[in-house]
C-alpha cells in the first residue's frame, strides 16, 4: 500500500504541476503577452478565460478516460493521462507570443490548455480509484489522501519554479522567457511519473468485476444522474476556494494592491504547505467520524470565512493576508481530503471510474473555471475591499452546504459479531 500510495501521489502531483503551473503565468504573465490589444483588466480575464477552458475538459477527459478505466482498468488511463498533459503542458512553453505570430497564439494556446483539462480529467479517477480499491475498508480514507495530497505539491512545485524564476530574474526577462521555464520543466516530471507508474498492478476490484459496463457513461446518465449533479454541486465550493486563493488573489494581490509577485506567492504557498500537511489527519478522521460530517463541517467553515478572507486579503500586509489564506484552505481540506474514498464509494465498481470522476471535474467546472473571472470581475467595481467576491464565494459554499446536505454516508462499519456460547440441556 504504501508503494501504491507514493506512486499515486507521485504521479497526481506531476499532472496538477502542470495544470497549476498555467494557473500562476495566467495570474503574472499570459494576459500582456497573448492579448496585448486589451485593457490591463480585460487582459488579466481573457487569460483567465484560457484557464477556465481546461476546466471544461476535464469532465470530457473524465468520459474518455472513463470509459476504459471501467472496460479496461485503473491503471492504463494513468499510463495515458499523464503522457497527454505533459506533452501539452511542454508545448505551452513553445507557444510564441502574440507580438510574433498574432491571433495564433492565444488559439494555440486554448487548444494546449484544452488537451491540458483532458489529461487531467482522467488523471485523478484513476489514481484515486487504483488506490482506494486497494486499500483495506477500515482505513480507506487515510490510504486514499495520498492522491489528494498531490495537488498541494504539485502547487508548491510549481509556484516554486516560479517563485525563484521571479526572484532570479528582472521582470522583462521573466515576461520574455523565464515563465516558459517552468512548462519546460514538466517534460522531464513526466518521465518521472511514467517510470514511477510502469510497477504499478491493477486493482483487485476491478479484476473481480466479471460484467463490464458496455457504455459507462450511460449507464451513468441513465442511474446516477442525480449523484453526479449532487457531486458536482458539492464539490464546487473547493473549486471556488482554491482558485480564489491561489489564482485570482494573486492578480488581485499584484495587480491591484501592489504587493511584489514574491511577496504573494510566499503567502499562498504557506497555506498551501499547511493544508497539505494535514490532508492524511483529516482523511484519517474520515475513518473514524464518517465522510459526510466532515464534509457538512468543512463547507459551514467556508461560509463563515469568506468575508473574513477577502478582508485580511486588502490589508495587503503577508502576515494578514496568510492568515486569511489559511482559514480558507483549512475549510478546503477538511472536505476534500477525505474524496479519494468519499466518491469511490458512492458509486458501483463497474462504473466508479466514469461516475466518480465525472462528478469530480464537473464540480471544477462550476467553481474552479467561473471563480477567477466572475472574482475578477466583481473586484474590479468594488473598493478596496472586495466585499463583492466574499458575497459570491459565500454563496457557493451555501449552495455546496445544500448539496452535502442530500449526499449519504458511505464510510464502511465494522460489525462485531458476538460468540454465543451453547447452553446444556
Amino acid at each position: 500500500m504504501l508503494r501504491l500510495a507514493a506512486a499515486s501521489l507521485a504521479g497526481t502531483a506531476i499532472e496538477f504541476y502542470d495544470f497549476f503551473v498555467y494557473g500562476t503565468a495566467a495570474a503574472l504573465v499570459l494576459g500582456p503577452l497573448f492579448f496585448p490589444t486589451f485593457s490591463p483588466v480585460a487582459a488579466t480575464l481573457a487569460a483567465f478565460g484560457t484557464f477556465g477552458v481546461g476546466f471544461v475538459a476535464r469532465p470530457l477527459g473524465s468520459i474518455l478516460f472513463g470509459h476504459f478505466g471501467d472496460r479496461r482498468g485503473r491503471r492504463p488511463v494513468l499510463v495515458a493521462s499523464l503522457l497527454l498533459t505533459g506533452a501539452s503542458t511542454v508545448a505551452v512553453g513553445c507557444v510564441p507570443s502574440y507580438g510574433s505570430i498574432g491571433v495564433a497564439a492565444p488559439v494555440l494556446l486554448l487548444v494546449l490548455r484544452f488537451l491540458q483539462g483532458l489529461g487531467l480529467g482522467g488523471e485523478w479517477g484513476g489514481a484515486v480509484l487504483l488506490t482506494a480499491e486497494h486499500a483495506p475498508a477500515g482505513r480507506r480514507g487515510l490510504w486514499s489522501s495520498f492522491p489528494q495530497i498531490g495537488p498541494a505539491v504539485g502547487f508548491l512545485l510549481a509556484n516554486g519554479v516560479m517563485l525563484a524564476l521571479s526572484a532570479a530574474l528582472t521582470d522583462a526577462q521573466f515576461a520574455q522567457w523565464g515563465w516558459r521555464v517552468p512548462f519546460w520543466v514538466a517534460g522531464a516530471l513526466a518521465l518521472g511519473g511514467l517510470w514511477l507508474r510502469s510497477s504499478l498492478v491493477e486493482s483487485p476490484r476491478f479484476l473481480e468485476i466479471d460484467d463490464h459496463a458496455r457504455v459507462p457513461l450511460a449507464e451513468v446518465a441513465r442511474e446516477h444522474w442525480r449523484l453526479v449533479l449532487l457531486t458536482a454541486g458539492a464539490l464546487s465550493v473547493g473549486y471556488a476556494i482554491f482558485y480564489a486563493v491561489t489564482t485570482w488573489s494573486l492578480a488581485y494581490g499584484t495587480e491591484r494592491l501592489g504587493v511584489g509577485r514574491t511577496e504573494m506567492l510566499a503567502c499562498i504557498m504557506a497555506a498551501v504547505v499547511v493544508k497539505g500537511s494535514l490532508t492524511p489527519l483529516v482523511a484519517l478522521l474520515s475513518d473514524r467520524y464518517g465522510r459526510r460530517p466532515l464534509c457538512l463541517l468543512g463547507c459551514t467553515a467556508a461560509a463563515l470565512w469568506m468575508f473574513p478572507m477577502v478582508a485580511l486579503l486588502a490589508t495587503g500586509a503577508p502576515l494578514l493576508m496568510f492568515l486569511g489564506f489559511l482559514g480558507a484552505l483549512l475549510a478546503f481540506v477538511t472536505m476534500f481530503a477525505v474524496l479519494g474514498a468519499y466518491l469511490p464509494e458512492l458509486y458501483e465498481p463497474r462504473v466508479r471510474c466514469t461516475g466518480a470522476a465525472v462528478g469530480y471535474n464537473l464540480g471544477g467546472v462550476l467553481g474552479g473555471a467561473l471563480t477567477p473571472i466572475v472574482a475578477t470581475a466583481l473586484a474590479e467595481h468594488s473598493g478596496r475591499v472586495p466585499w463583492g467576491v466574499g458575497a459570491y464565494l459565500t454563496g457557493v459554499a451555501l449552495f455546496s452546504l445544500g448539496c452535502f446536505a442530500l449526499l449519504p454516508e458511505t464510510r464502511p462499519v465494522e460489525v462485531e459479531v458476538a460468540v454465543v456460547e451453547p447452553v446444556a440441556g
